[in-house]
């Protein structure tokens, strides 16, 4: 079954087909009560009449009742059917005219499975026909046949009315059904597309948190290995420092890599504040920290955005800057924001001049991110500033009250 089939098998039109069933047992069996209970005409005609209403219920269950639940029902099964059904209604209807109550049942499948005028012609016919052949054959009164004309022509009536709301309402069963297909369709791509997006967000997220942790704990060991090799027949103490450096932050590396596969924060704010992990890096690069304001705990996000930014204004700063560059890191709480800068006294650069790398890319990225800003100022020979700030929530800002 496709998609639009699917949706139209729960539609309440197709659902109400148990309902048509009913409605025709109901008229059929009426029709054959008031057919053999009749005055009119004598007793083996009445018989006859309604012996051949008989094989209208199998014909029904067997043809009939399955077009009815079809959008779009074959117009040569539908013709079909009703060629066989009025066969057997029209005579019954002419022998005895009470078989013509049978019609209430028959018309509402006109409409149903036939065109709009192939329908209305046979309606017509169903109304008509049996007037016509019960007034030549039994030759009734003048008022007899008044009043079975007025019930002709008021039955053709309520039969056009009903007809046309009937294939209103298939018409609108079928544009909904068509609609929620379509939605239906719309969702499943919708589905996919943020599957896709969320692929890639992660994607993005893990390669930020390579860069951050394990790539520039590798840079950091390759320029000390560097400079162990520069000092060892030199300055023996300065290349032993060096390696303790580098031991650390192999652990460092090893520890924030751990984290990264159990997707807990980061090693360096485990169990810490975000001013101890910020004293710790500022060690290992060799920095002044400097704290203002009221320090408190902050959503783990803010404390994250805030030491990747700060691992990555240092690590720009070991590789670009200088080595005798001098490097101040500046954090500072306030009410409303947590501002975190990091200084050198190196080299600089002209920003209008670089297209900005990855790091200062997913510095920025991250900011964004919790709805902060970051931005870098410098200048040829007047070193650099990396400045972010983070806005505080304001349920962390009224606890600080």
């Amino acid at each position: 079954m496709t998609r639009a089939g699917a949706a139209r098998g729960a539609h309440a039109w197709d659902r109400s087909v148990r309902l048509w069933d009913a409605y025709f047992a109901v008229a059929w069996a009426a029709t054959a009560t008031f057919v053999l209970t009749s005055s009119h005409p004598w007793w083996p005609v009445r018989a006859v009449a309604a012996g051949l209403l008989v094989p209208l219920v199998p014909w029904y269950v067997a043809v009939g009742r399955p077009l009815l639940p079809e959008h779009a029902p074959d117009e040569r099964r539908a013709l079909c059917y009703f060629a066989v059904a009025l066969a057997l209604f029209l005579p019954s209807a002419v022998l005895a005219y009470e078989a013509q109550l049978l019609a209430f049942a028959l018309i509402p499948q006109c409409f149903m499975t036939l065109g709009r005028r192939t329908a209305l012609v046979s309606v017509t016919v169903i109304n008509v026909v049996p007037l016509a052949g019960w007034a030549l054959l039994w030759r009734p009164g003048a008022a007899a046949v008044f009043a079975n004309s007025l019930s002709t022509v008021v039955s053709l009536v309520f039969a056009v009315v009903i007809g046309s709301w009937i294939i209103r309402i298939i018409e609108q069963s079928a544009e909904r059904a068509d609609l929620i297909a379509e939605l239906d369709a719309s969702r499943h791509e919708i589905a996919r597309l943020s599957a896709a997006h969320g692929a890639l967000a992660e994607r993005e997220r893990m390669a930020r948190e390579i860069h951050d942790t394990l790539a520039q704990g590798f840079t950091s060991l390759l320029m000390l290995i560097q400079a162990v090799e520069a000092e060892l027949d030199d300055d023996l103490p300065q290349a032993r420092r060096h390696l303790a450096l580098m031991d650390d932050t192999a652990r460092q590396n090893l520890a924030e890599a751990r984290a990264l596969v159990a997707g807990a924060a980061p090693a360096d704010l485990n169990g810490a504040s975000l001013p101890d992990a910020l004293r710790r890096l500022a060690t290992r690069h060799g920095a002044m920290l400097d704290v203002t304001g009221e320090t408190r705990p902050l959503p783990a996000g803010t404390e994250v955005v805030a030491l990747r930014a700060c691992q990555e204004a240092l690590t720009n700063a070991r590789k670009h800057a200088g080595g005798s560059a001098t490097v101040g890191i500046c954090l500072a709480y306030a009410d409303e924001a947590l501002t975190l800068s990091v200084r050198d006294d190196g080299r600089g650069f002209d920003p209008a001049a670089v297209s900005g790398g990855y790091g200062l890319t997913g510095l920025r990225a991250r900011a964004t991110e919790v709805g902060g800003t970051a931005r870098v100022r410098s200048a040829p020979g007047d070193g650099t500033t990396v400045t972010v700030c983070l806005p505080v929530p304001t349920a962390v800002r009224s606890e600080a009250r």
